[in-house]
């Protein structure tokens, strides 16, 4: 019997093995074939024969792509959303996923204040009254326009709240005997052993504001003002070889349309994937711990 469990239980972990090692290499491929290409010269990435390795391999593309100023200014206003949204966004979050963590009896109408919360979740008020709303504020054309609509995201104060309640209790009832109040034993008791946590859904704020596009084209004016998802965007539905200076266009003789493209969204890529390392130990357990209790 217990023969028949060992090697059942080896079978099982080979399929789950070459089943995630099948999903990581089809989602590895996308990247890699976009490396080769950006790495390739212009005559072979024209010529479609670039797969998942390199042709005549040359770096000219991030040259140029690093050279253009406005690609440079694009990713700058992106490294500053993501820094003060994320901040926002999880101050905001840890604030209200402490006191909605507590019982009806320390908090009163608690599940009032909760269902106010889930509600946006299940209704949303549409795009156009969103727009008017951050437009009769003052916010367009600025960054807290790329920060502040989505400050509060209600799923991540799920999580958070849900890993506050799974805390033990007497943690926060030895700080009260020791004359902590609430705010103190938020900030060293609940915040600290709540890291797996705060570290999983700080990587979905980061990503987020990251990857977020669609809003850069909504709220802003000026094209200046575009973060680096919205900015690729746009050289990717429209010809790359507008607003190029003289000398750029010089240089584009070396390099090719595609490989340009490639370069900079492979660079743009590249924040994101260099943060998941750091923040892959406490990410499953995170969202483990974080989703046990409702």
């Amino acid at each position: 019997m217990v023969e028949g469990k060992s090697l059942g239980l080896k079978l099982f972990r080979i399929f789950n093995y070459t089943l995630l090692i099948s999903l990581a290499v089809v989602c590895l491929v996308p990247l890699i074939h976009i490396l080769a290409v950006s790495l390739s010269s212009n005559v072979a990435a024209s010529a479609g024969i670039v797969k998942l390795w390199p042709k005549d391999l040359t770096f000219k593309s991030y040259a140029f792509v690093l050279s253009k100023g406005e690609f440079l200014l694009s990713l700058w206003i992106s490294v500053k959303r993501v820094l003060i949204g994320t901040v926002v966004s999880m101050l905001l979050t840890i604030l209200i996923a402490y006191p909605l963590s507590k019982s009806g009896r320390e908090l009163k109408f608690r599940t009032g204040y909760a269902w106010y919360f889930v509600f946006t979740i299940l209704f949303s008020g549409g795009l156009i009254p969103w727009y008017m709303t951050i437009r009769t504020t003052g916010l367009l054309d600025s960054i807290w326009a790329l920060v502040l609509p989505n400050a509060v995201p209600v799923f991540n104060v799920i999580l958070l709240l849900n890993f506050f309640r799974g805390l033990p209790k007497e943690l926060e009832e030895a700080a009260f005997v020791d004359g902590s109040g609430y705010w103190k034993t938020l900030w060293r008791i609940y915040v600290p052993l709540s890291m797996p946590s705060i570290a999983t859904i700080g990587l979905f704020t980061i990503v987020s504001h990251w990857n977020s596009w669609f809003d850069g084209l909504i709220l802003m004016n000026s094209q200046n003002n575009y973060p680096l998802s919205s900015y690729l965007q746009t050289i990717i539905v429209q010809s790359s070889l507008t607003n190029m200076s003289a000398e750029q266009l010089k240089n584009l003789a070396s390099v090719s349309d595609r490989t340009v493209k490639s370069a900079q969204i492979f660079v743009g890529a590249l924040p994101i994937l260099a943060c998941y390392p750091f923040l892959q130990k406490y990410f499953v357990k995170g969202m483990v711990l974080g989703g046990v209790k409702g």
